[in-house]
């Protein structure tokens, strides 16, 4: 005999209560679980609120005021950004800064480079020298800065007395407002460099091997290598380093206030210095936050700086690559 076909039903209406019997459980563990997760975090974001957020917008509401610190503040608008432009005291941190970039960062990383690819190599005790080059980089500023007050005492120092037995003229060094600048570049390329010789070697064992190789096999000396594999390789690296070291010679500061505090004659004021100066010193905290927020600027243009090149080389590269299609 033949099966008759099954006949329709209605839905069941306890299954779309269990539905949504279901889904607002759901919703309930889902806002249990970001209640539970906003708990965590939240110590986190009233840290970096209160230690970054707030004082940033304070800061920029402060540089359009006259603030000494003590007295009510009152409104000046964007007459502190229009003193700076006039400041000469400003105008010479700027270019003590400028100066001290431009003399520590090329200097920084190549000589980074020239040790990094001399500790490339398989010597003895190569770790040992490795260590002892990054060994500078961990002693804080504050520290580096006494050190070498002492050793650079124009009176008592043991530089001097070096010179002095190999019949050089005794040096003024932090003391002369013509070395002192100078005096500050090489004590900090005697810390900064082991950053740079680091992070290049770790770039440098990253360099395919086969690449060099058949760099060599069709005839490639030491000086081509380096010219047409190895510094294409790194330039990625390079351009990192630039910016890092550009960054943190812009806001150099406690090396300045431990050895020359400005001086002798301004020559060593430096930006953040000055900010200092304006602000803690001089009790014009409104002046201080202007400079700060010009420092910012420069900052900000120079962190955008290698994404636009980027972009521009990437626009460029996808240009070539159409015309030559359509060629």
């Amino acid at each position: 005999m033949p099966r008759l076909p099954t006949p329709l039903t209605l839905a069941d209406p306890g299954t779309d209560t269990d539905t949504g019997r279901g889904r607002r459980a759901a919703r309930r563990r889902q806002r249990r679980e970001t209640t539970t997760a906003w708990a965590f975090v939240s110590p986190s974001v009233l840290v970096i609120l209160g230690l970054s957020v707030v004082p940033v917008a304070w800061s920029l509401l402060l540089s359009f005021q006259a603030d000494d610190l003590v007295t009510p503040s009152r409104w000046v608008g964007p007459d502190n950004y229009r003193a700076l432009v006039q400041d000469p005291h400003f105008s010479q941190a700027v270019r003590n800064t400028v100066l001290y970039t431009v003399l520590y960062v090329p200097l920084s990383i190549a000589l980074g480079l020239a040790l990094a690819l001399a500790l490339n190599q398989r010597i003895r005790l190569v770790g040992l020298y490795r260590t002892l080059i990054f060994v500078p980089f961990v002693v804080s500023a504050t520290a580096q800065g006494v050190l070498f007050s002492f050793i650079l005492d124009p009176e008592f120092g043991a530089a001097n007395s070096v010179l002095h037995k190999l019949g050089i003229s005794p040096q003024g060094f932090l003391t002369d407002p013509g070395q002192a600048l100078l005096a500050l570049v090489a004590i900090s390329l005697w810390s900064g460099t082991g950053f740079c010789v680091v992070v290049t070697l770790a770039a440098l064992q990253d360099v395919p091997p086969s690449l060099v190789e058949a760099a060599r096999l069709d005839g490639a000396g030491r000086r081509h290598l380096l010219r047409h594999v190895t510094l294409p390789a790194l330039a990625p690296v390079l351009t990192f380093l630039t910016v890092w070291q550009t960054i943190n010679a812009l806001q150099v500061f406690d090396l300045v206030y431990v050895t020359t505090k400005g001086g002798p004659l301004g020559s060593t004021t430096v930006i953040v210095y000055f900010i200092w100066e304006q602000a803690f010193k001089n009790f014009t905290a409104g002046y201080g936050a202007a400079a700060a927020y010009a420092l910012a600027l420069a900052l900000l243009v120079l962190g955008t700086v290698p994404r636009t090149v980027r972009a521009v080389r990437g626009r460029a590269r996808a240009d070539h690559r159409l015309e030559g299609a359509a060629r």
